[in-house]
């Protein structure tokens, strides 16, 4: 397993190891023991699986309070993935950080909990998977404008499909500042 650093800190791109042969691949997508070794935590309470099709784009999301930590990865096609830390007193808020996830590279990002997560479809359509730190909470649910510009997320699609949610989304200026997470060093 290899893992590449983001300019967020805590915030960590793992390759896992890929064994394959002419009958296909194996590879472990979580092992407590050895995830929690990066840093991860070793219990997810809630696991996802969401499809869409090219241009879609989900996001920024993020829960406070209650918030959650999301290991996520493609298991089909390919996204441009995106974190930002909204974390209030974090030596890095409102920025951000990006890779390209697909069934062919095999890569995961996770996103810690403090950090809003979306991402755009770039293939056809793409099979995208999250395990939570934390239950979905209706009543914590937030998020964030996905083209901020005091963000600036460098977004590989020019007009998304959004949900109605997401284009309503606030600017992150705007966000009251107890809807924000906490930064703890």
């Amino acid at each position: 397993m290899k893992v590449i650093e983001t300019a967020l800190p805590g915030c960590t791109i793992i390759a896992p190891a890929v064994f394959g042969d002419a009958r296909g691949f194996f590879m472990e997508t979580w092992n407590a023991e050895r995830y929690s070794g990066l840093g991860l935590p070793e219990r997810f309470v809630q696991s996802n699986v969401s499809s869409s099709s090219r241009g879609v784009l989900r996001g920024l999301h993020y829960q406070w309070p209650n918030p959650q930590g999301k290991l996520v990865s493609v298991l089909e096609g390919e996204v441009y993935d995106v974190a930002v830390d909204v974390r209030r007193g974090s030596p890095t808020f409102g920025q951000w950080a990006a890779v390209i996830l697909s069934a062919e590279n095999k890569r995961q990002m996770w996103i810690p909990e403090g950090f809003a997560h979306g991402f755009a479809v770039l293939s056809d359509r793409a099979l995208f998977s999250y395990m939570c730190t934390n239950v979905y909470d209706k009543a914590a649910d937030a998020g964030i404008r996905w083209d901020d510009p005091a963000i600036g997320v460098d977004w590989p699609v020019g007009d998304p499909q959004l949900s109605e949610k997401d284009a309503k989304a606030p600017l992150l200026a705007d966000v009251a500042e107890d809807r924000l997470p906490i930064y703890t060093p």
